[in-house]
């Protein structure tokens, strides 16, 4: 069975959040092989590479792989002009000898919105599986209107473990954030946001060589 190797050039550590996701698109493409995605983490590259360009460089030559992911949340920016940024840094890592396949991943706002749809991932991923507190999660087709879903997505986690005061303050909402999709099966409902389809179909159009 064949393999595709996947790296995700990204921020930090919250966003590897993104590789469950990933990894499911990739084996929706291709059922036959199997996906492996991993974060290209260079925090401890020393120089620190500064520009995306040479971030993306480094990620390629320590991270080797099949298709180079490369996210920039939106936040307060448009989705063209992240995807412009990245356009013209992938240009210039070009001069320099880049010739990984890539896709770009911009998530209207941040990735956080991503993982506002699944009640029971949200409820295991907080450590209480089987809580019954209410929880109030937004309408799947207003996600990427949330300006703030980092700050939802915490607050929904704090709710589902339905710790008292004391305990709560040692609930750490960073870390189980980056386990929710990591209990998540089917990544489908996200295909009701345009974010999404589009990196669906910069995926499916990758050269099928991969």
């Amino acid at each position: 069975m064949a393999q595709v190797v996947c790296s995700l050039l990204a921020d930090g550590p919250s966003d590897t959040a993104l590789l469950p996701i990933l990894r499911w698109i990739v084996a929706q493409r291709d059922g036959n092989a199997t996906v492996r995605c991993e974060w290209a983490d260079l925090r401890e590259l020393r120089p620190a590479p500064r520009s995306l360009s040479e971030r993306i460089l480094k990620a390629v030559e320590f991270y080797s792989c099949d298709v180079l992911f490369v996210h920039r949340d939106a936040e307060k920016q448009s989705s063209a002009t992240r995807y412009a940024e990245i356009a013209q840094a992938i240009d210039i890592a070009k001069t320099s000898g880049f010739d990984v396949p890539h896709i770009c991943v911009v998530p209207v706002r941040m990735q956080e919105a991503w993982l506002l749809f699944s009640e029971q991932a949200i409820r295991t991923a907080a450590g209480n599986p089987n809580g019954t507190v209410r929880l109030f999660l937004p309408h799947l087709s207003k996600v990427e209107d949330i300006p703030d879903p980092k700050t939802v997505l915490y607050a929904l986690l704090c709710a589902a473990s339905e710790l008292q005061r004391r305990r709560l303050k040692k609930f750490n909402p960073g870390r189980r954030a980056r386990q929710v999709p990591e209990h998540i099966a089917d990544f489908s409902p996200l295909r009701a946001l345009p974010a999404f389809q589009r990196l669906e179909a910069d995926v499916a159009q990758m050269n099928s060589g991969l």
